[in-house]
């Protein structure tokens, strides 16, 4: 992982240098929204792909389960090779993506066992493993920063302070021993504290100490005053290597993948006729997505990061019907979200007014006791934001939004009314009940509507040439027995198909 930061950080050098580097990365808001932004784009890619297979949930399985192999991998480390690994290791990472196998593996056996059914088999099946992670952390890992916090919503807030550093100039590792000029040496009693006498006590016995002894890196060296130059460092935020990484990985599966991957989720019979084994490439969709869960883990938690699976697929399944730009929107919709997100975790929503103003106001308008200082969680805020923009395609989408479905069946019972009131007419015209069925002043009461209901829809059609009005009888224009022609051809010709 050091390597690959070096050379992040050498081709971020090809256009800022270094004091804008750290400035950039020192910013809390920055490191968290790069991070969010990384989760969301990974996750919509992958999200989108689930949602369309009718898995969404078992993101859900797969985010708790990396929880068994994070926890089985620090124990292999810690037991077997004496290691200290934090959750950007890769032997984690490992870990994880074998949880997420052995998540899906564990679902097909149960569930081809034929005794129940799919959503059935996954929902024995996380909960098993993620008990017996729960079980493993209590019992054999403690005091390791793994706990409920960091699995329910992570702890993206901070990923700015756990860097590492990065020497590019005047990298002078200084090294002071007893024998050097620098060493500051003193005597140190070691038996007053024993024996209870002082160290001017006959009986006092000393030994030589050396209290600035030791190897300093050039940060170190810098301030204890043993250099004279200042280093040149970049602190680089260890999370940010991880989802880079990670993402990237994504990408490229997808990319390498997609013809693939399209043809399993539309019609993984064909795709297993045509030799693309579908099955295998299922076990490399869930590896994958074991990999971006437990990137986020640390960021995110293993609860929310469920979000960044599912809702931004969803609100760009909303807007179009094209995979590629599914995919394209879903990813917009995600890092548009955990932008905005840590702007909410900080009182202002969407940059347009602060929340600390509403809540003042509720207190005052109804005596409310409610809490006036905005204060909540980065991670949940960038995923109410997500869902915000889900709200937003659900209502508005120009195809399958409420308001356009609503307008689209306000049309459609439109249409069906004009079409209701032409057939009346061509039914009656001309039959010996014409005058009974067609006057105009009892119209309404054949179609069970209000008069003026019934006058609107008879306005509408004059307006459209369809009927035309002779003393109070109600009759058919040309234009609207052609109307009616047509629409009988075309119901007569659905009903053959049909049949």
């Amino acid at each position: 992982m050091y390597q690959l930061e070096q050379l992040f950080i050498s081709f971020l050098l090809n256009f800022f240098d270094h004091t804008a580097v750290n400035a950039f990365f020192r910013d809390p808001q920055n490191t968290a929204t790069l991070i969010g932004g990384l989760i969301a784009i990974s996750g919509a890619l992958l999200g989108t792909f689930l949602l369309l297979r009718g898995m969404s949930l078992t993101s859900d399985a797969i985010s708790h389960t990396v929880l068994l192999g994070i926890v089985v991998a620090f124990l292999v480390m810690t037991s077997f090779f004496q290691q200290e690994p934090d959750l950007s290791s890769p032997w984690l990472i490992i870990g994880a993506a074998l949880a997420g196998v052995a998540t899906v593996v564990l679902t097909e056996a149960i569930y081809r066992s034929g005794l129940v059914k799919q959503d059935a088999a996954l929902g024995l099946a996380f909960p098993l493993l993620f008990a017996v992670a729960v079980i493993l952390v209590s019992r054999y890992v403690q005091d390791v920063h793994l706990d409920e916090d960091a699995v329910m919503v992570g702890e993206i807030g901070v990923a700015w302070a756990d860097t590492n550093s990065h020497c590019l100039a005047n990298c002078e590792t200084v090294t002071i021993t007893p024998d050097d000029p620098r060493a500051e040496i003193s005597r140190r009693c070691i038996n007053c504290r024993e024996l209870a006498i002082s160290p001017r006590d006959e009986g006092a016995e000393f030994v030589e100490a050396c209290g600035n002894c030791g190897t300093y890196t050039p940060a170190l060296a810098w301030q204890a005053g043993l250099v004279a130059s200042e280093p040149l460092l970049i602190f680089w935020p260890k999370s940010i290597t991880v989802m880079l990484l990670i993402t990237g990985l994504t990408i490229l599966f997808v990319t390498l993948f997609f013809k693939e991957l399209k043809l399993s989720t539309f019609d993984s019979a064909l795709a297993a006729a045509l030799g693309f084994w579908p099955a295998l490439l299922n076990y490399a969709l869930m590896i994958t997505v074991s990999l971006v869960a437990v990137g986020a883990f640390e960021a995110v938690g293993s609860i929310l990061v469920i979000a960044f699976f599912i809702i931004p697929p969803a609100a760009a399944y909303l807007l179009t019907d094209n995979l590629t730009r599914m995919l394209v929107y879903s990813s917009v919709i995600g890092a548009v979200g955990a932008y905005f997100g840590y702007d909410l975790a900080r009182g202002t929503f969407l940059g347009l007014f602060q929340l600390d103003a509403i809540l003042v106001g509720l207190n005052r308008l109804f005596n409310l006791n409610l809490l006036e200082d905005w204060d909540s969680s980065i991670s949940a805020s960038m995923v109410l934001m997500i869902f915000f923009f889900f709200l937003v395609s659900w209502v508005l989408s120009p195809k399958y939004g409420l308001v356009s479905t609503l307008l689209r069946r306000r049309r459609q019972r439109h249409r069906f009314d004009n079409q209701v009131v032409l057939a009346h007419i061509h039914n009656h015209e001309g039959t010996s009940r014409e005058q009974e069925e067609l006057a105009i002043e009892t119209l309404y009461a054949h179609f069970r509507w209000s008069p003026q209901k019934t006058r609107r829809m008879i306005n509408n059609l004059q307006a459209r040439s369809y009927v035309h009005v002779q003393g109070n009888m109600v009759r058919l224009t040309s234009k609207g027995k052609n109307r009616v022609r047509v629409f009988r051809e075309t119901q007569l010709a659905r009903e053959t198909v049909i049949q």
